[in-house]
């Protein structure tokens, strides 16, 4: 004898299983029946509790959380209206990260983003776009980790993850959003909330859902925390983020919850107030002492503001409430290599293979560790595992990239070359690739074929004070000596702390006294 057990018990197994789509298909089956009687110990029919059971199935299908997941278009930050000051005091914007002074390493060791800020060991949205000054620069400057391509509007994404409801049903929306009368769901709080994550996530309709959490909160009498909550997020993906400030600071004063506290300091961020944000989370840290993700926010924030010896510190508290967090190993582990110590950077990055972490990135830096470690016998064998896992061109041409400085290292010239070659036939806008292709050009005496190649580095990476201080350099060898002033200033301009820079501007200002 079979027991069959119950369809809408059997469909919130599998949806805490996490196998939504055979929840949704089973409450599809429980939906097309006639609706049911009243459970005796419920308010709900099974009907409603399937129909419930099916928009949450549906909506963590899509779900992308809130807190993490924040990047800008080029509409967003060339037309921002929340610019509160346009020449900011130093250590006080993120749009300025390198005036602040944190202690850490030099331009010269430790290379930086198109934006000023220094590369941070772990990759998170955000840290490769910054806030560029010309619309050039933005739309130049790669908005995420995996493509090269500017993100035109920081709503693409979600009107992407709108049209997933014509996936999910082939027959149409699951719902249609325009016809429900929500103000009657309103005064049902269980299936309200779940019908505003559905609204939200799912069908990306941002004016519906905050019309919904508006009936809810006046149901509540304006004291249920959520709901305010949901507003600011709403708020927030619609730009107006003082009405977002507003909503978030009075659900904490209702209720202390640690995403409240990253949902504010999120605000602040994105106001460019990293100050505010600061203490926005270091009073989250009063409130809920050791939390990680607070922690981490911090050292985020100081990380942007280019104080890399604070941010470190506060990684290290991380690992000490979490000692398998991976940015935080990552982000220590990058610190310690261009702090010049690859041995304890080794040591972090063998720690991300112990825990499972497999990828292009963890063996180059892994190889390039091993060389600068003088541990000779695992390098060959860590960049031909990185090779293997690339998963685009890009992440070939770094490989490459990279072991064309193993050969510079080690003499062999004609293996760099090949390897820069590599690295610019997987990836034809690496500019690192075409500055150190020219140093060889110059090497050999090939003064025109390394210009083009300066000439071009400089223009796809105008950030870069090398290109521009090697063709002053060039130029000054030639006895071009306008050019060479011209391309020094640039090169003064993305590095003022730059010596050999400083000294061949003061060498050319004499040269003119005389003429």
């Amino acid at each position: 004898m079979r027991i069959e057990m119950d369809p809408l018990l059997h469909a919130w197994s599998f949806f805490r299983r996490r196998k939504f789509q055979q929840c949704s298909d089973l409450c599809s089956q429980l939906l097309k029946k006639a609706p049911g009687d009243q459970e005796s110990d419920s308010e709900y029919t099974v009907f409603q509790a399937a129909w419930c059971l099916k928009i949450r199935a549906l909506t963590e299908m899509v779900y992308v959380d809130e807190i993490d997941v924040d990047q800008e278009g080029i509409a967003e930050m060339m037309l921002d209206e929340n610019a509160i000051a346009q020449v900011a005091r130093p250590g006080t914007s993120l749009k300025l990260p390198g005036t602040s002074q944190g202690g850490g390493p030099s331009q010269a060791v430790r290379p930086l983003t198109q934006t000023g800020r220094p590369l941070t060991g772990f990759v998170r949205p955000s840290t490769q776009s910054g806030r560029p000054g010309t619309m050039e620069q933005a739309i130049k400057t790669p908005r995420t980790a995996n493509t090269a391509r500017p993100m035109t509007s920081a709503s693409g994404r979600y009107v992407r993850l709108g049209t997933a409801s014509l996936l999910t049903n082939p027959d149409g929306p699951f719902l249609n959003v325009a016809k429900l009368n929500l103000n009657n769901y309103a005064q049902k709080p269980k299936l309200a909330k779940a019908l505003f994550e559905y609204i939200f996530h799912h069908e990306n309709d941002v004016k519906n859902a905050i019309d919904l959490a508006a009936y809810a909160t006046q149901h509540a009498q304006f004291k249920d925390w959520w709901w305010k909550v949901q507003i600011g997020k709403c708020y927030y993906r619609l730009g107006l983020y003082r009405e977002a400030e507003t909503q978030f600071k009075s659900a904490l004063k209702q209720q202390d919850m640690v995403d409240t506290v990253l949902y504010l300091a999120k605000v602040y961020s994105r106001l460019d107030q990293p100050l505010t944000a600061l203490n926005v989370f270091k009073q989250g840290l009063d409130r809920f002492p050791a939390e990680v993700s607070l922690l981490c926010g911090i050292a985020r924030i100081y990380e942007e503001m280019n104080n890399i010896s604070v941010a470190a510190e506060y990684y290290k508290e991380v690992l000490k409430q979490d000692n398998t967090h991976v940015e935080a190993i990552a982000c220590i582990g990058s610190n310690h290599f261009y702090s010049d110590q690859p041995e304890i950077a080794l040591r972090f990055y063998r720690r991300l293979l112990q825990m499972g972490v497999y990828n292009c990135q963890l063996f180059n830096n892994l190889a390039l560790c091993c060389f600068y470690a003088q541990q000779y016998d695992m390098i060959l064998s860590s960049f031909e595992r990185a090779l293997s896992l690339a998963e685009n061109e890009e992440e070939t041409a770094d490989v490459w990239y990279n072991l064309g400085h193993i050969a510079v290292g080690i003499g062999d010239t004609s293996l760099a070359f090949q390897c820069f070659k590599l690295a610019l036939a997987n990836n034809n806008d690496h500019a690192e690739a075409y500055n150190n292709l020219a140093v060889l050009e110059m090497q050999k005496g090939r003064i025109e074929q390394a210009r083009v190649f300066l000439q071009t580095a400089s223009s796809l990476a105008p950030h870069m004070y090398e290109p521009h201080f090697n063709i002053a350099v060039l130029s000054d060898k030639v006895g071009d000596l306008q050019r060479s002033y011209l391309a020094a200033q640039k090169s003064e301009v993305a590095f003022p702390e730059h010596v050999d820079t400083q000294q061949l501007i003061m060498q050319l200002k004499q040269h003119f006294a005389r003429l």
